[in-house]
Order: structure tokens, then C-alpha cells, then sequence
């Protein structure tokens, strides 16, 4: 077994792009980084560095097995947090998989009713859209959000619960044209410059390009992200419109401006699936629990309630 110490030292070499730099940044010596380098080397039967000019290079093999190595080494630290949080009694732990504008409006008020049912409970949070394979570990709890009219999605081992459905928003600059209707037809967007917030073309931007193809254009995009903060900024700046999901207006720019949308209408709907877990089940049903009062409570106009399917 490759010991990981080793990884992280041909990490950092990698990374500093030299022995002596990776040295100081691990507070070894030269002589003891490139130790461990041959002894892995010689482990694994593989060149990892080559020789250029005066210093060393990375080869394929060596760039190949540092980038496998992250997610082991990532394993290993949340071991060693598990090793910490036994040792000082936080033995209970529930995992979430979410995206983001959720984590931001729900996961606080879901994070604080596990604080008050279970103190010594750590909670884990990953963000899906940046994590599609799920995180770390397989979560407790997996929330996602998919068209009002695709089929019901059911994953193995898990609950579904519907939790809401929601339009998505009109986005725009406060002095645009469009701001005189309080609803504007998709078709009036078709020559609009285009804001993304899915890059990665998640469920949200799908839902969102199917109402766009419905109307009959394509959006121009002039930038697209991966973070609906940073695209209601661009808008603010008056560099174009987005569509924005009901639960995410929240802290915008005073100079923008919100609409519904028609023609078609622009919607999502968000659902929980709840691992079955023997041990961590009554953790899971609080979560659940604390999961519907949040999505139950009043938020932008146009969204609403759906009773567990």
C-alpha cells in the first residue's frame, strides 16, 4: 500500500514545481523530500520526474497519479476529523448533498434544529453541482431539483419527498425596458444578452433552456457561471438578464429588478431523498422534518407547498 505522506509530498512538489520549494512549504529538508520521492518511485515502478534545465519536471505518470490521489487523501483527512470527533465525544455525524442556493437559504435553519435536537451531531454539507459523483461520503439526506414535467426520479436505497415547487424569475437591470410589464412573455427575451448561472448544464439550466427552445430561440449568452451570486452581480452591472429560481432571490443589488415569466411559465421542482440508515434514522427524520418547515415558510411570489408524494 502506497503510503500517503509520500502522496502529499509529490503533491507539493509538484505543485512548488521544485524540491527545495516543496521543502519549505512541508517544513522538511530537500534531502528528506527527495527521499520519500525515490522511495515512491521505486514502490510504484514508475519515472516521476525528469530532469529540465536546472531543475525537475513532472512526468504524465506522476501528474496522472497526484490528480487519482485526491480524493484517497481527502478520505484519509475526514478519517483523522471522525478519529478528533470520537476522541472528544462527537460520535453522531449526518450528511446532506444539496445545491447551492439551498445551502444557503434552507441548510441554515436545518443545521440549527440538528444543534438543538442532537448538540454533539456534526453536520456535513456538499454541494452537488460541484460534486456530481456526491462528495466524500454517500449522503444521509440528497436534495435536487428537476422539471415540473420530467418523470419522477427515484434513487436506490433512498426516500423521495417532495418538498416545493417554484418558478424561476426574471432577472433584470431596475431601468430596463421590459421593467414596465410585471410579466414578460419568453418570445420578448430572444434578442436579449444572456446571463448563465449553470454553467455545467445542470437541472436548472436544462429547465431553463427547454422554456427558451419552447419559445423558439436559442439564449445569447454574453458570460456564463457557475454561481447565481456572481451572475445576479453581472446583471446588476447591467450586462445582461437571467432567470433566477424563486428561493435564490435573496440579497440582490438594489438595481435590479424581478418578473415572471410566461409563455411558457419557468418552474422547478424541489425534492429530498432520505437515506434509509439504521442508526442515523431518527437524525434523518429531524432533518426531514426541519427540511419541510423551512420550505413551507413564505418566500418570493409564485411559489408553493406540495404535499409528500
Amino acid at each position: 500500500m502506497l503510503d500517503p505522506h509520500r502522496l502529499v509530498i509529490l503533491r507539493a512538489v509538484i505543485s512548488a514545481g521544485s524540491v527545495h520549494g516543496a521543502a519549505a512549504g512541508l517544513h522538511l529538508t530537500p534531502a528528506t523530500v527527495s527521499q520519500h520521492l525515490r522511495v515512491l518511485a521505486r514502490q510504484t515502478g514508475l519515472v516521476l520526474f525528469e530532469k529540465s534545465g536546472r531543475g525537475i519536471e513532472a512526468t504524465p505518470a506522476a501528474l496522472h497519479l497526484a490528480e487519482e490521489s485526491t480524493r484517497a487523501l481527502a478520505d484519509l483527512e475526514r478519517l483523522d476529523r471522525t478519529v478528533a470527533d470520537l476522541r472528544v465525544g462527537r460520535a453522531e455525524r449526518i450528511t446532506f448533498s444539496c445545491f447551492a442556493s439551498v445551502a444557503q437559504a434552507w441548510m441554515p435553519h436545518v443545521v440549527g434544529v440538528l444543534r438543538t435536537a442532537s448538540p454533539t451531531t456534526v453536520v456535513e454539507i456538499s454541494i452537488n453541482e460541484l460534486h456530481p459523483s456526491g462528495g466524500r461520503r454517500q449522503p444521509d439526506i440528497e436534495i435536487r431539483n428537476e422539471a415540473l414535467e420530467s418523470d419522477p426520479v427515484n434513487l436506490n436505497g433512498y426516500q423521495r419527498h417532495v418538498l416545493i415547487e417554484e418558478e424561476l424569475h426574471l432577472v433584470l437591470p431596475a431601468n430596463h425596458p421590459l421593467c414596465v410589464q410585471e410579466v414578460v412573455e419568453m418570445v420578448q427575451l430572444r434578442d436579449e444578452p444572456w446571463i448563465d448561472h449553470d454553467i455545467n448544464d445542470g437541472p436548472t439550466g436544462q429547465i431553463i433552456a427547454r422554456a427558451c427552445t419552447t419559445a423558439g430561440f436559442t439564449p445569447r449568452y454574453v458570460a456564463r457561471l457557475d454561481d447565481h451570486h456572481s451572475a445576479l452581480s453581472l446583471a446588476a452591472a447591467a450586462l445582461g438578464v437571467t432567470v433566477i429560481p424563486s428561493i435564490a432571490l435573496t440579497g440582490m443589488p438594489d438595481n435590479l429588478s424581478v418578473r415572471s415569466l410566461a409563455g411558457p411559465t419557468v418552474g422547478r421542482r424541489i425534492v429530498a431523498f432520505t437515506r434509509a440508515h439504521r442508526v442515523r434514522a431518527r437524525l434523518i427524520h429531524t432533518a426531514l422534518t426541519a427540511l419541510r418547515e423551512i420550505a413551507d415558510q413564505p418566500r418570493a411570489p409564485h411559489t408553493r407547498r406540495v404535499d409528500q408524494l
